[in-house]
């Protein structure tokens, strides 16, 4: 039969059209990925080149099944399939060169054998494509630009390239032969840390997160979002904000975010009163939220807890703060809006009842509870990831048992062996489901670390990121502010073309070392800093993609709803400064100093937000809203008189906006 007469349906999460045959490879392999997995978190952890190969082998190989190489709009053909072949061969030869002989691979380390070089290549360029497909084309373009840069100098292959590099960029050059050995038998290329942290902790928490979405977690979380804040004003905004912040850090995607919750959120918005842009901008702004928010962090909390050598848990710790920030500052926003437009809350009626979602959900938070516990108790990321997806599918499979012999004869239904056997089969689908989607979910994270291991193996070997560092040093003449500012650019323009790991992990390299070392910045808000400023192509105009998921589903204008999201999203790009300027609310210091920087940076932000919308009890004046952003910097200003002084003119203005709300009621009445 030929493939255009094959059945065919549209992959979940896509709109890539797939044969019957190929979606059954596709469960195959991934189902034997998120196994393999388990296995190795859980029973018996592996070895690191034996781990990170066989993990980079069977994600290139879901890679190559589930993305054609000319793409999902048309069958494969022959060409596509004779391509996809030799690429899916490529994969297992990837993988399976490294665990069948690495203890040969080891005793010759640096003296390779013409095979090893051969493989290499192989595994190169096998990468590359496999990452063009699942991440796009943005990514291995960077990541053949960096290896052609390595090539480029007077001993290397492409020595007349070096001719064309500035002199801060000038290098001696490598041989290709010894860049492929650099990616891919040493551990600084494509099976350094990123993919490290890819193959071990960010696998397994994106299977957990799988399985909550499998057996509806999500719709839990966002009803008990609407239940707790529903018949406020603003209400299905405020939950937007509450629901994001829960199930943001859970499925590690911001985009993914928008479109799970905002399908929700969005349409409540809009019939409250809300306008489509800002309906939209609120759900980007929140679910961008859902990124910095711990215990996850869309995965950013492992690779900062393994570049700074600093535990999980700590990591985890220090991010609760600025987290609880940031949504304050959303949740503000939508506050403001909401009496700035004179909206109510939802009617009872129309609300979900706290009781019931309980009812019906609570077992969804003893897998988070046993998370937390073992988290508390030091176990190992990988570890804890394990357990908590054991306990999900338990907790889902004890409720089953519980409901069929003891809710159901109480409900006048007969338990019969064909209803056993049919809850049995439907039990084992949410399984294979969940298992299949934990691997689909992580296949652009691992193609994105394991490409972003080439670059930072060539920024090790050419030593670009020192030169980085001094160029950072030179264009920015040793202002703090400045350098920022640069780093807050350049994460806009990488952000554009790569996913937020991706995006985090390059620009840590490369401007890393300039704001400890230069700036004296601590290791850990640096980290922090890097990262946050690594989300804003989500919400950052003209590419801010959270902001146009948002605007599908509101039917608004993507550049209005954009800037609508950067709006909200302030907290984004200032509360890095408040860290870097007052670094005793992350690396710690006396309690009451803490306990007053933490106060005085949510008034600023709250009086920001206020300023920003012109609105807080009542209208305010262009005058307080001056008078709000000099006593910001002020607040964000390293002096305790500053600070003051600062804190002291916004209470005046709150306090004097409070007052004018309050005579204008008095007259009104």
């Amino acid at each position: 039969m030929s493939e255009s007469k094959q059945p065919s349906v549209v992959m979940p999460g896509g709109n890539v059209v797939q044969p019957r045959a190929v979606l059954w490879c596709i469960t195959i392999v991934a189902v034997g990925l998120s196994l393999f997995q388990l296995y190795s978190a859980g029973i018996q952890p592996l070895g690191l080149f034996y781990q990170r190969s066989i993990h980079l082998a069977l994600i290139m190989m879901l890679a190559f099944l589930m993305f054609p190489v000319f793409g999902g709009g048309r069958p494969r053909g022959i060409v596509g399939w004779g391509l996809d072949a030799v690429f899916f061969t490529g994969a297992l030869i990837t993988g399976g060169y490294l665990v069948l002989y690495l203890d040969e691979i080891i005793n010759r380390a640096g003296f390779w054998s013409q095979t090893d070089i051969m493989v290499a290549c192989i595994a190169t360029v096998t990468v590359l494509e496999a990452s063009r497909r699942a991440v796009g084309l943005s990514m291995t373009m960077i990541g053949l630009i960096a290896i052609l840069y390595a090539m480029a100098g007077p001993r290397g292959d492409l020595a007349w390239l070096g001719e064309w590099l500035p002199g801060i960029l000038g290098h001696r050059g490598y041989s290709f032969d010894r860049i492929a050995g650099q990616l891919y038998l040493g551990q600084e290329g494509i099976f350094g840390l990123p993919l490290g942290v890819a193959a071990t902790y960010i696998f397994i928490f994106v299977l957990f997160g799988a399985f909550l979405e499998s057996t509806g977690a999500g719709k839990f979380f966002i009803d008990m979002a609407y239940a707790a804040t529903g018949r406020q004003r603003g209400g299905p905004a405020k939950a937007a904000v509450l629901a994001s912040a829960g199930m943001g850090s859970i499925s590690g995607s911001a985009i993914a975010n928008v479109v799970t919750t905002g399908a929700f959120t969005i349409p409540l918005m809009k019939r409250l009163g809300y306008k489509p842009k800002q309906a939209g901008g609120i759900e980007a702004a929140a679910s961008t939220g859902g990124q910095i928010m711990p215990p996850l962090m869309g995965a950013g909390a492992f690779l900062i807890a393994e570049y700074t050598n600093t535990p999980y848990l700590e990591i985890v710790k220090i991010s609760i703060l600025p987290a609880i920030m940031y949504f304050a500052t959303v949740y503000l926003f939508v506050h403001i809006i909401a009496l700035k437009q004179g909206m109510q809350g939802m009617a009872r009626s129309e609300l979900p009842q706290m009781r019931q979602v309980m009812k019906d959900g609570w077992h969804f938070l003893l897998p988070l509870g046993v998370l937390v516990w073992l988290l508390a108790m030091s176990m190992s990321p990988s570890r804890v990831g394990f357990y908590a997806v054991v306990t999900m599918v338990a907790v889902a499979v004890l409720r089953y048992v519980l409901w069929f012999f003891f809710v159901a004869p109480r409900q006048g239904e007969t338990v019969t062996a064909h209803s056993i056997k049919e809850m049995a089969a439907a039990g084992f689908k949410k399984l294979v489901e969940g298992l299949e989607l934990g691997a689909r979910n992580a296949v652009a994270v691992s193609m994105a670390c394991a490409v972003a291991g080439i670059i930072v193996g060539i920024v090790g070997l050419t030593g670009l990121g020192l030169k980085f560092s001094s160029m950072m040093m030179a264009f920015s003449g040793g202002n703090i502010v400045l350098a920022l500012i640069m780093v807050l650019l350049a994460s806009l323009v990488l952000g554009m073309g790569l996913p937020v790991t991706a995006s985090y992990i390059v620009l840590i390299v490369l401007v890393g070392p300039a704001l400890t070392t230069e700036f004296g910045i601590p290791l850990l808000v640096a980290h922090l800093v890097v990262f946050w400023y690594s989300q804003d192509s989500n919400v950052t105009p003209p590419i801010a993609l959270a902001g146009f998921a948002g605007a599908a589903i509101a039917g608004s204008k993507p550049m209005e709803t954009s800037f609508q999201s950067w709006k909200f999203a302030k907290g984004l790009y200032l509360i890095p400064l408040f860290m870097v300027f007052n670094p005793e609310i992350i690396v710690g210091g006396p309690v009451p100093l803490v306990i007053w920087n933490a106060v005085i940076a949510l008034l600023a932000l709250c009086a920001f937000a206020a300023a920003l919308e012109g609105y807080l009890f009542t209208r305010m004046g262009w005058l307080s809203r001056v008078a709000i952003a000099v006593a910001i910097v002020g607040v964000f200003y390293p002096n305790l008189m500053a600070e003051v002084a600062g804190v002291v003119v916004m209470s005046a203005a709150i306090i004097a906006n409070w007052l004018a709300s309050r005579r204008e009621s008095a007259v009104a009445a």
